[in-house]
């Protein structure tokens, strides 16, 4: 062999290492080829389990595997020929592997992250699930960052950098940054407060009794959040206004509440007893109304011009559409009620009494 290569003018042909180096390159070249086959195998395993961890954790895994065996086997190969070199070149090759393990570990979580969040997100719609995209979104958001955060302080330290210092340095210039952005921080803050408590999420219809705010919630950023009103412009709102005011969220009401006061004539006083006795049964029986909640109809105040009855009810409905259609059919019926009781509805009237005027010619 070392005649050979003598003759063909290839002399690192002879060299004690290559065959060391060859053995190495096979090795992780069979190594990722075995590694290959078998995560192909296992992926088709685990797409048919529910669960959304496994086929996320093998498809995040194996780019950055194959990475990290070629990086160990290329360093390992570099190692054995700087013993027999001797060659200082070779000397920046063990902070390169370390670099590059961290990189491909934090490649790694990235993948993962992405993948878990893809996974939640496609299982829970075709389960027919509802998807609060706002918080799987911020959190994979924050996910993604810490580990890039936290990726770079380590490669920073394998570099020789002081961590401490650059630790201590960002402390002080964080408080500057904080004191001259300390509005963005307030809305910054404000929105992970809301991706936390969950308030509201995207698609739910809010107001606020302390601000000129009412719509449907369309965007949550880490800035401002945007609200579409009813008539249609949008609302950005900054986030840390949140931390600070009432938020109401019809959308998650159980039902929706009927409260009227009907007056009747006070002619009709007789007809009051009858006419609850039967707008209560009705109301009772009616098969839109919620009986399980709180039912009150009774006669309630005698009014300047009318003897009130309150109606107090739920509608099992929550849309504001179907709730209007069977607030109007509730109404209807009352109406219809009072009528066979021949009584009628009131309206305000003034009833003006005349004292009896002495007359004047028989007192001279």
């Amino acid at each position: 062999m070392n005649a050979l290569a003598e003759r063909f003018g290839l002399d690192f042909l002879a060299q004690p290492w290559l065959p060391q180096v060859i053995t190495v390159i096979v090795v992780v070249v069979a190594i990722n080829l075995v590694i290959y086959y078998v995560f192909r195998h296992v992926e088709k395993i685990t797409e048919t389990t529910a669960t959304v961890w496994d086929d996320a954790f093998i498809r995040a895994l194996r780019k950055p595997l194959t990475v990290v065996l070629w990086v160990v086997g290329v360093a390992f190969t570099t190692d054995i020929v700087r013993k027999h070199t001797g060659a200082p070149i070779f000397d920046f090759v063990v902070p390169t592997r370390d670099v590059a393990v961290i990189f491909s570990l934090a490649w790694f979580l990235l993948r993962l992250i992405r993948n878990v969040t893809r996974n939640i997100v496609a299982t829970r719609e075709k389960a027919g699930e509802t998807v609060d995209y706002s918080t799987v979104d911020a959190l994979s958001k924050l996910g993604r960052f810490s580990t890039i955060i936290v990726a770079t302080l380590i490669i920073l330290q394998t570099l020789g950098f002081s961590i401490a210092g650059l630790l201590t340095f960002g402390g002080i210039g964080g408080i500057a940054i904080g004191f001259a952005a300390k509005d963005i921080l307030a809305n910054f803050f404000g929105g992970l407060t809301i991706y936390m408590d969950r308030p509201f999420v995207v698609g739910e219809w809010i107001r606020s009794p302390d601000k000129d705010i009412e719509g449907t919630v369309e965007y949550i950023g880490w800035r401002h959040t945007r609200v579409r009103a009813f008539n249609k412009n949008p609302i950005y709102v900054p986030n840390a206004l949140f931390t600070n005011i009432v938020v109401e969220n019809p959308t998650r009401m159980t039902n929706r509440r009927i409260k009227e006061t009907i007056g009747l004539r006070y002619d009709d006083v007789a007809q009051i007893a009858p006419i609850v006795a039967d707008v209560q049964a009705m109301l009772k029986n009616h098969p839109d109304i919620d009986t399980t909640q709180t039912l009150i109809v009774n006669f309630n105040t005698f009014g300047p011009s009318s003897l009130d009855i309150l109606i107090y009810t739920f509608t099992k409905t929550k849309n504001w559409v179907e709730y209007h259609e069977v607030k109007q059919d509730v109404l209807l019926k009352i109406a219809d009620i009072i009528a066979r009781h021949g009584a009628e509805i009131a309206f305000p009237t003034q009833t003006l009494h005349l004292a009896a005027q002495p007359d004047i010619a028989e007192h001279p």
